[in-house]
Order: structure tokens, then C-alpha cells, then sequence
């Protein structure tokens, strides 16, 4: 088979996965959420064979919708799960051609609007609300949601089979909450939609640092809760501007070799002003009035600034500070504490940044963290510490496991 149609696969798999299996779980019924995995799987496989030797469809999404919905209704009538009239009923409404059906976009959103509350129903664990939603709509392989969750692929694979268990014992159909009940499920979805960015904007392992397809698929569901007049909330438009910030960035973080490129050497021309300006739009609109900003605020703020400077000498570090100050005082977490390390070393100086992570490094454990000994080793460099900067340095690459990033840390040796 030709790269290229390798590549469409691939790339159609990742942004069209969950839009099946949802106008699938949508049509079918929960219950039968195991044969609807089985029958989109299936169709993947089929468009594989199919496309090599045939161009792409020019709708693939309706191609691989009725495809998918008439291996189901196959599988249904052979193990005469539902009465004849409603088989004919569902192969009537597959017969349609929709690849001319201007519905089906609007289909497609309904559904996986649905889809996307159904998985983060309350009465599923967090855990159970986080796995479902990065396998069947985000398209997550295992191994993707092992690195991810920072656990085994193994123990991935048996949690996300009981929690398809609970989901069709808990989960009869999918509905978006009414307005009560909306908000609390809303900030676990944001959560979700965070994670997924977050794994595809700097991959934990593998031999990628940005996975694009996660990354959008991600800003593309975002944009989708927007659309629901209830999902309309600062945090949501919060973390929208994160998203389109970061994501701006993109073609500056790797060079034409597809090397690793610091902030301190990006192309800034590089950055995507049209997604800058949708971020700025969003964080006007992120206004928290009388709320306490969240963690998407404080981080789309700082990213704002990243992606405004002209250069990184021209980066406002004080204020990038502060906003670090800010989200630690109301949300700690030891790893923004350890990435406050480098604004605050810029606007004190790197000496009294070593002194400040070597104090985070006492008080949070963070020994077993490459990016601890990466800034240490940043610092030491600063300061003419060659031996001790190569010492760091061996640290950071062996608790490194992406593998552009330990690329990254051995050229940073070698200079």
C-alpha cells in the first residue's frame, strides 16, 4: 500500500473514529457499544483495502458511517438481537446515500455532543470518565492512553474493558444534561478535552513531541460544546485560548529535521497568527468578573505572553511570574511549581534559580523527573558549570522516554 494512503488512514482514524462510534452508539443503543467498537474497527479495515486501490471518497466520514451501520445491522440479524421490522427499518435509513445527506454534519455533532457527556456521566468513576472518552472519542490507542495516564498498557486495556462494562450498565442513552445538572459534568469534559491536548501537544514517550491530529481533534470538540447555548461558561472559552495559543506554535518547535527547537531559538514569523487572534478573542471572553480564574485561565494567560513576545529577550517574565504565583497559591501542583522555575531564574537570575529548584526539589520529591534535572541543567549553564551541567544532563536523558526529547538533551552534550 502507497505511504500516502498509509498516512490518510491514519490521519482519518484519528479525526473520524469517534464521530462513527458515536452516530453509532447514538443509533444502536448503549448496550451494544462492543459490536459498534467491532464494526467500526472492521470498516477501518476495509477503507484500508478499499482506498489503496480506490481514491479517498470525497465524503469519507458518510462512507465509513454507512459502512460501519450496515455491519451492524449484519451482526444484529445474525444473532437476532432485534425484531424484523426494526432491521428493515435501520437497513431503509442506511440505504440513504449519505455522502449527499446534509444532515449528517449536524448528525455528527448532536452525536458526539452526546457522546462526550454519556462518557463523563457522574455515575462512572473519574477514572472510568476519562478512559472511555480518550478511547471512543479521542481514538486513543492503548499505548497512547498508557503514556498518557502514566500507566501500563495491560492495566489500560483491563480498566477500559470493566468501564465499558459500567458505562452500558449505567448509560442507557445519550442525552446532554439538562441545564442543572450540566455544569458539574461540563468541568470533567474540559478536564477530558485537556488531557487529550495536553498528550498530543508534548507526547510523554514515543518518537514524536506533537501529535497534530490529538491536538486538533481536541480544540475541534471544544469549539463543538460552544455550539450547545448551555455549555457556554469562562472556563470553556478558557481554555479555548490555551489551546489556540499553544497550538500557534506548532511550526516553531521543530526545525526542517524534525529536531526539537527551544523556545529561546524558535522562527517566531513561524507562529500562526490567525489561531493567536482566536485565542485572544476567547480569553476576552473568558472573563471571570467575580470568579476565581481557573487553571485554564492561568495557563492560556501565560501562553498569551509566550506567543505575543517578538522575541524571547522581549518575553514580560514578571508577569508570567506572577501569573505561576497566582495558580500555585490557589492550585498547587508540584509540576508548575518545577515550570515556575524558569520565569522566575529569568527575572532573578540564574543563581538564586538553582537555589529555588533545588528548594522545590527537597520539598516535592522531584528527583525522578528528567524536566528537574533539565532546568537544573539549563541553569548550570548559565552559570559556567559545565561538569555539573553534563551531570544534569545524563540525569534528564535517563528519565526521559520520549525519544526526541533525549535526542534534544544528548546535543545539548555535545555543544
Amino acid at each position: 500500500m502507497p505511504q500516502d494512503h498509509n498516512t490518510t488512514i491514519e490521519h482519518l482514524f484519528r479525526t473520524e473514529y469517534g464521530k462513527v462510534v458515536a452516530l453509532l452508539t447514538h443509533k444502536f443503543g448503549t448496550s451494544y457499544l462492543e459490536q459498534i467498537e467491532d464494526a467500526t474497527q472492521d470498516t477501518f479495515v476495509k477503507a484500508m483495502q478499499v482506498w489503496a486501490y480506490q481514491s479517498v471518497p470525497d465524503n469519507p466520514t458518510g462512507w465509513l458511517y454507512r459502512v460501519a451501520s450496515n455491519r451492524m445491522i449484519d451482526v444484529l440479524r445474525s444473532g437476532k438481537k432485534l425484531e424484523y421490522r426494526e432491521l428493515e427499518e435501520l437497513q431503509h435509513n442506511s440505504t440513504v446515500s449519505h455522502s449527499a445527506d446534509p444532515d449528517l454534519d449536524q448528525s455528527i455533532s448532536d452525536s458526539q455532543l452526546k457522546m462526550i457527556f454519556a462518557c463523563c456521566h457522574p455515575l462512572l468513576s473519574q477514572e472510568y470518565q476519562i478512559i472511555l472518552s480518550l478511547k471512543l472519542i479521542g481514538g486513543f490507542s492503548n499505548k497512547e492512553l498508557a503514556e498518557a495516564l502514566l500507566k501500563k498498557e495491560e492495566a489500560v486495556a483491563k480498566s477500559f474493558t470493566r468501564a465499558k462494562k459500567k458505562f452500558r450498565e449505567e448509560v442507557q442513552f445519550l442525552k446532554i444534561p439538562v441545564q442543572m445538572g450540566l455544569q458539574s459534568s461540563l468541568f470533567q469534559v474540559l478536564r477530558v478535552i485537556y488531557l487529550m491536548f495536553s498528550e498530543g501537544y508534548a507526547a510523554t514517550s514515543g518518537s514524536q513531541i506533537i501529535k497534530r491530529d490529538i491536538c486538533y481533534e481536541a480544540l475541534r470538540l471544544a469549539l463543538l460544546l460552544q455550539e450547545n447555548k448551555y455549555c457556554k461558561h469562562p472556563n470553556l472559552n478558557a481554555l479555548i485560548a490555551l489551546m489556540c495559543f499553544h497550538a500557534s506554535r506548532f511550526d516553531a518547535r521543530l526545525d526542517e529535521a524534525g529536531e526539537l527547537v527551544t523556545l529561546e531559538q524558535h522562527d517566531r514569523s513561524k507562529y500562526n497568527q490567525e489561531l493567536i487572534s482566536i485565542g485572544v478573542h476567547h480569553l476576552e471572553n473568558a472573563g471571570t468578573l467575580d470568579r476565581t480564574p481557573s487553571e485554564y485561565h492561568l495557563e492560556a494567560a501565560r501562553s498569551y505572553y509566550h506567543s505575543k513576545a517578538k522575541s524571547f529577550a522581549q518575553t514580560d517574565w514578571k508577569n508570567i511570574l506572577y501569573l505561576y504565583d497566582v495558580h500555585l497559591k490557589l492550585y498547587y501542583s508540584p509540576m508548575v511549581a518545577l515550570n515556575r522555575i524558569i520565569p522566575f531564574a529569568k527575572v532573578y537570575g540564574p543563581k538564586d534559580g538553582l537555589v529555588e529548584l533545588e528548594l522545590l526539589g527537597q520539598r516535592a520529591n522531584l528527583g525522578n523527573q528528567g524536566l528537574y534535572h533539565a532546568i537544573r541543567a539549563e541553569l548550570q549553564s548559565e552559570l559556567n558549570q559545565p561538569e555539573k551541567q553534563q551531570s544534569a544532563l545524563k540525569k534528564a536523558i535517563a528519565l526521559t522516554e520520549n525519544e526526541l526529547v533525549k535526542k534534544h538533551y544528548r546535543r545539548k552534550m555535545n555543544l
